[in-house]
């Protein structure tokens, strides 16, 4: 298996939920979408510009949620991208991935036999069961400067031993870390 990144948007108080807008994801009655947005900067979309390029993965829920935004969104730098890079969707429901270059996967367990690296976007129920199944090998945070008190966590019910190895903090104060699993 290649190389596993988790990217994530979190809180101070461990957030991922819907960082992105106001409607992307209400479920439990989360009302604070968008919460990311105002951290944005040239600082976070250089760092996370330096990586893109690889194959992604994806859980069913973002899978949707980007093929419904990105292939239609003109004069940004990520839309090539994205719209060019293989992509995997994780999925018992989906019967068939239609964004270009999408390959559908039915369990968590088929990435292990996936040679190329991967990036994870999002995907929190995703993102928790590779947790579960030490499949990770690295994970980007960007660690936002607000407080939420509600919604869904990124490590809710998942242990994790990590070590820092880079950090940097934008113009906006969001901390991006980058970890690797401490070894035991």
């Amino acid at each position: 298996m290649g190389k596993l990144v988790l990217v994530e948007h979190l809180t101070l108080d461990g957030v991922m939920q819907a960082p992105g807008r106001a409607d992307e994801d209400g479920r439990g009655g989360f009302v604070h979408g968008g919460w990311a947005v105002p951290g944005n900067d040239e600082v976070m979309a250089s760092v996370l510009g330096k990586d893109m390029g690889g194959a992604l993965l994806f859980g069913r829920r973002t899978y949707e949620d980007f093929y419904g935004y990105w292939p239609h969104q003109g004069g940004n730098p990520f839309t090539d991208v994205l719209n060019r890079a293989r992509k995997y969707v994780v999925s018992a429901t989906l019967r068939e991935a239609p964004w270009e270059n999408s390959v559908l996967l039915k369990d968590a367990g088929d990435v292990e036999g996936i040679e190329e690296g991967l990036t994870v976007l999002g995907s929190g129920v995703l993102a928790r069961e590779l947790m579960r199944r030490g499949l990770v090998d690295e994970w980007l945070l960007m660690v936002h400067p607000v407080v939420l008190g509600t919604g869904r966590r990124l490590f809710d019910g998942v242990a994790a031993g990590l070590r820092l190895v880079e950090s940097v903090v934008t113009t906006t104060g969001v901390v991006i870390a980058t970890y690797r699993r401490r070894e035991a």
